[in-house]
């Protein structure tokens, strides 16, 4: 018997919705002096959070099933912004290139986009899982944070080089990576303390505390 849960359906919602706005807001790079990254990298790293958190208190299946409605939203998303811009302007309204510029996002950035996230967060997940069940549900932070170091550094590294590479230098390449990478694991870090709170509120509410000793990991497995 399926349980019902209260408050799985939210989180989807907030998980899908860091997803979508972080991707606009990747179109705009912004230079902080220590780091330099895309916009989409303020917002982008609660993802992660809501992943650990979808893993850690309902599973790897029912993560899976998150982040593969994240994929199919972010693919839409692409499209319906594509297809939008394709269609011929009103005569009076004159933000054709304003739009291509922001939303028109290039075949190979959305591409980018959509690897990087799909491998980092499914490498996040599973290592978060696997990791619950070595240490027998202690030491969250382990997990939370171990699991972000791989899945973080897998979608910065891939992002940057399928969406850049060959077209800025690669000085430039291996700065964006690092850039992303220590900005987007420390905000996971800086976040753990209310990652634990927001644990225990659900694990006891849901009254779930699942651990994936059975699971089968395979992305595209339907079990």
């Amino acid at each position: 018997m399926q349980k019902n849960y209260k408050y799985l359906g939210s989180i989807s919602v907030f998980f899908v919705s860091v997803l979508l706005i972080s991707n606009i807001a990747s179109t705009k790079i912004i230079d902080l002096q220590w780091f330099v990254f895309d916009g989409g990298t303020l917002l982008f790293p609660l993802s992660y959070i809501f992943g650990d958190i979808l893993t850690e208190v309902y599973g790897y299946k029912r993560s899976k099933r998150v982040i593969w409605l994240g994929f199919f939203m972010a693919l839409l998303m692409a499209l319906v912004f594509m297809i939008v811009g394709l269609l011929p302007s009103a005569e009076e309204w004159n933000n054709q290139s304003a739009y291509d510029l922001i939303l028109g996002a290039t075949p190979r950035i959305i591409f980018a986009s959509l690897v990087a996230y799909t491998f980092g967060e499914f490498s996040n997940s599973y290592i978060l899982a696997k990791i619950k069940i070595y240490t027998k549900g202690k030491k969250l932070w382990l997990r939370t944070i171990g699991s972000t170091l791989v899945g973080e550094l897998i979608d910065s590294t891939l992002f940057i080089l399928i969406a850049f590479y060959g077209i800025l230098p690669n000085s430039l390449l291996v700065t964006l990576i690092i850039s992303n990478y220590i900005f987007k694991t420390f905000i996971e870090v800086l976040f753990t303390p209310i990652t634990y709170k927001i644990v225990a509120f659900l694990k006891k509410k849901e009254n779930e505390d699942y651990y994936d000793n059975e699971t089968n990991f395979n992305p595209f497995s339907k079990d």
